[in-house]
């Protein structure tokens, strides 16, 4: 399957100007609401073209996706569907803005959410410099983001913070037991940096009592480290979620399963980039309630979409 019942926008082009409908074998060009990707469909075939505020926009098969039951491997995103943490994170992207801006009293817009959650730090950066600060760096904005993100992770870790950061998601618990119980392997992923996501699963642990979650998941891969200035970064502003490398990773190196046996492998996302990065990694997608998949218009990739774990985990063509 490519597409459920489809909620996109047709477009004539994509952004380049590299596929136009009714040229080249090009049938039509959809795009969801958010517009971070289009699909271009041929009578044969599906080609995401992803695009890239940072200027390096990348072009992947898309294939159909379905499952085979019973899966031998769920891979799992953390913020917004293990971990209830975008509202803290999107108020970090907006305390960055404010310092931008040099206006403590700045907040962001409704409509600003599908762009600020879920894709790369530098992404969100880059869309809210756009909007609100023109003539500000992608660079500023980091060295402001990361000096909040370290105070206020200190503020968390030493007791002091905000004591809603970083809330287990219903039923995580329950669900990650059950899958254990039946030997299927699990993957966390994660677009988020190494520092800003370990503390998140850290403390989910922490108040689930589950001990070390490096003992207890198969594969754990983030976006790995920042670059900054005097030290190493590792790659992870340019390849996250909605690319498919993150997730393709986890199941191939982190799992050991094979690209043949991607049909007995399920990701669960609650955000659109991580959506299609499930796709593009050539799994079937299972969509979680409260994250921006609705909003951004890309439920029709979802093979199911869900309230909550205790619903996914009773999903007959999948368990």
């Amino acid at each position: 399957m490519f597409f459920g019942k489809v909620d996109m926008n047709e477009v004539a082009e994509t952004g380049n100007g590299m596929f136009r409908a009714g040229h080249d074998g090009v049938k039509r060009i959809l795009e969801p609401k958010d517009k971070k990707v289009s699909f271009v469909i041929f009578s044969d075939k599906v080609l995401a073209y992803v695009k890239s505020a940072m200027g390096y926009p990348a072009i992947y098969p898309m294939l159909p996706a379905r499952t085979e039951a019973p899966v031998k491997a769920v891979l799992m995103d953390l913020d917004g569907t293990s971990v209830r943490s975008e509202n803290f994170w999107m108020w970090i992207i907006e305390k960055t803005t404010a310092s931008l801006l040099k206006n403590p009293k700045f907040s962001l817009e409704e409509a600003d959410a599908p762009h600020v959650s879920g894709h790369s730090v530098s992404e969100h950066l880059k869309y809210c410099i756009k909007k609100y600060c023109p003539g500000k760096t992608v660079e500023e904005a980091r060295e402001y983001y990361f000096e909040h993100t370290r105070r206020e992770m200190k503020e968390i870790l030493e007791g002091r913070g905000r004591t809603d950061a970083f809330v287990p998601s219903p039923h995580l618990k329950e669900f990650l037991m059950e899958l254990k119980g039946r030997g299927i392997k699990i993957g966390l992923v994660t677009s988020g940096l190494y520092e800003k996501a370990w503390p998140e699963i850290i403390s989910a642990f922490k108040t689930l009592d589950m001990g070390d979650p490096k003992d207890f998941y198969d594969a754990i891969i983030s976006a790995g480290y920042p670059l900054m200035k005097g030290e190493v970064g590792t790659l992870g502003e340019l390849s996250p979620k909605p690319h498919p490398w993150l997730y393709a990773e986890t199941a191939r190196v982190g799992l050991g399963i094979e690209f043949k046996d991607r049909h007995r492998v399920i990701g669960i996302e609650d955000s659109s980039a991580g959506i299609v990065s499930i796709r593009l990694a050539g799994f079937a997608a299972v969509g979680i309630k409260d994250g921006n998949i609705e909003a951004a218009g890309v439920r029709s990739l979802c093979s199911h979409y869900c309230e909550s774990f205790d619903e996914i985990i009773r999903i007959k063509d999948i368990f």
